[in-house]
Parts: C-alpha cells; structure tokens; sequence
C-alpha cells in the first residue's frame, strides 16, 4: 500500500465515479453528458450571481441538449458550496459556477478554509470580468464619492453600510482605510436582503455586484458613485471609477465554472468548449455587457493559472484591506 501513489488514488476515485454507472472511466467520457448536471450557485435564487448562474445553464444546455439544473448552496462566503463541489465525484456532473476572485480571497480571509482551492479544483472555462460598485439610493442627497467621504467622516461610526460578499467587502474596506472612516459594516446574505436598509437610509451606502446595483440603477432605485475597476465599464460608462475619486484600485471579480481537480481532462476540455461557443453568441455577448461585465475566454490551464495570481494579489487585498480572519 505504501507504494501506491497520489496519482493512482486518484485515478481509482475517478473511476469509482464512472463505474458507479456502469460504464468504464473511458465508457463515461465518451458518454458525457449522460445525466443532468448541476451548476452549485453559492448565493441565494435571485441574486446578482445566480441570475447570471442560471442564464447560462440555460444557454449551455440548448448548445449541449445536456439537462442543467441550479443548485443554491449559500453560506461562509462560498466556502459552503465550494467544498461541496471539491468534494463530489470528479466526473463533471457537479460544476462550481462562482467567482474565482471570491473564492481566492476566501483563502485568506478565513483562518481554516475547508478545502484549497488551487489544489481542489480545476477551471473549466472562465466566463467574464466584472467590477463592484458603490450606491446609494436615489433618495439619498449624495451624489458623488467626494459627497460620500465627507458625510461618513462627519458621521464616524454612527454610520452603516452593506455589504453581502468577499469582493463588496473588500471594496469597502480598502475605500475605508484609504479615506479613514470609522463607517460599520452590516453583512447581509444576499443584495436583496439588504434593500429594505438601504431604500429607508439605515445603509449609507451599499458595495454590491454590478448585476443587481445595474438592475436597481435601471428601476430608478439606486445612484451608481463609483465602479471599482480601473476603467469604466460599457455598461454603466457615466459612472466614474474608484480610481477618479481618488481611491487607486483595479479591484475586478470573475466568473468561472469550476469542477474537482481530478476530473478527467476530456471532460474539462467539454465544458470549456461549450462555454467558448456560448459567449461568442452575439445576445449573450449583450447580457453579459448589460450585467457590468467583460467577456473572458481562456482555456482550462489558463483559467487554472489566473487562479493561482488571484490567490497571490488577494493576499495582499486583504492585508491592505486589514480584514481580520474569520
């Protein structure tokens, strides 16, 4: 026993996982899609990630005739369902659809992350690039980021804002180190939890994704201060950046589909291919630019290797953020 190694192990889990169907590891393969597939979305039905989780379940599975369905597993920044995907079956039925840079901080941002997941997991296909954004609601008299600084450092810690996951919290944590602001911070499970807050002015203001702040913008609810990419984005191209209040950063998140590391590279390279041929459609290219994003193509080793930065640069976000570990 001692003379088996890792890789055998593997190869073994692997198989385990296609012959529990009947098939041969090679058998399986060849036969994906042979059941319906899930995409674990780790935020609630609804929320800015599971709106953009749920469209392209759709979309990949009208290209591929392959049944999708969506599975919410929130909790722990992520950690819930990612560990939940790091430990399914390696044979690409269970597929973490989530953002990379999310679950790159949370490897530093907790102090035991129950699953690693450079090691853990394996990108199949990368989706887009996406800032978050600070708002505020339209009934609020703030109307730019000078505006803002200046009301929260009147207020100091009497003030609040929202946040619901790891790239919001740490825009406004960098936001608040460099300006030096005492503001408190009100963690919510999802953007539309926070709502109430925000619209009766509990909230001074909220750091969420572009997908719900952009859909709050279209219903007249929220005014848009500032994105916290370096350059503005083309779907929200009059709200000015971090950078231009005078808060330098290039803090972008993305959309990745993630799966177990030891699932088989033929199938990694399936999902990848599906995703590619999907984005290069020229509605979902418009979805994904209304949403706040940028279209991001890469191949599996790629998108691997842009995980391993994202851990590395996150390492440092948090520590200039100064977040404590959980």
């Amino acid at each position: 026993m001692h003379n088996v190694t890792r890789r055998y192990l593997l190869g073994m889990t692997a198989a385990l996982a296609a012959t529990a169907f009947g098939l041969s590891p090679a058998a399986a393969q060849a036969n994906y899609p042979g059941q319906t597939i899930s995409f674990i979305c780790a935020f609630p039905a609804g929320s800015g990630a599971d709106v953009i989780v749920r469209y392209f379940a759709e979309k990949i599975s009208k290209l591929s005739g392959a049944t999708i369905i969506v599975e919410n597993k929130p909790g722990a920044g992520g950690n819930i369902a990612g560990q939940y995907v790091a430990r399914a079956k390696p044979d690409g039925y269970t597929v973490f659809f989530h953002t990379g840079s999310a679950v790159a901080g949370n490897m530093h941002m907790f102090k035991n992350p129950p699953f690693d997941v450079v090691k853990d997991l394996q990108v199949a296909a990368t989706v887009n690039k996406q800032p978050h954004m600070i708002a505020v609601p339209v009934s609020s008299p703030i109307k730019t980021m000078k505006e803002l600084t200046e009301f929260l450092k009147k207020e100091g810690s009497n003030a609040s804002y929202a946040i619901n996951n790891t790239s919001g919290k740490v825009l406004a944590a960098i936001y608040k180190q460099e300006a030096g602001l005492e503001t408190v911070e009100v963690s919510y499970k999802s953007s539309a939890d926070s709502m109430n807050d925000i619209m009766s002015g509990a909230m001074a203001f909220a750091a969420q994704d572009p997908v719900f702040s952009l859909s709050q913008l279209r219903e007249g609810r929220y005014r848009l201060l500032a994105v916290s990419s370096a350059k503005r984005i083309p779907g929200a191209p009059d709200v000015p950046t971090m950078t231009e209040a005078g808060y330098p950063m290039d803090q972008v998140g993305w959309f990745a589909m993630m799966v177990p590391s030891a699932t088989p590279k033929e199938i990694v390279d399936k999902i990848n291919g599906w995703t590619k041929e999907v984005l290069g459609q020229e509605d979902v290219r418009k979805f994904v630019t209304d949403q706040g994003g940028d279209i991001f193509i890469s191949t599996p080793a790629e998108g691997q290797e842009y995980l391993k930065k994202e851990v590395a640069a996150w390492a440092d976000y948090v520590k200039i953020a100064n977040i404590p570990q959980q």
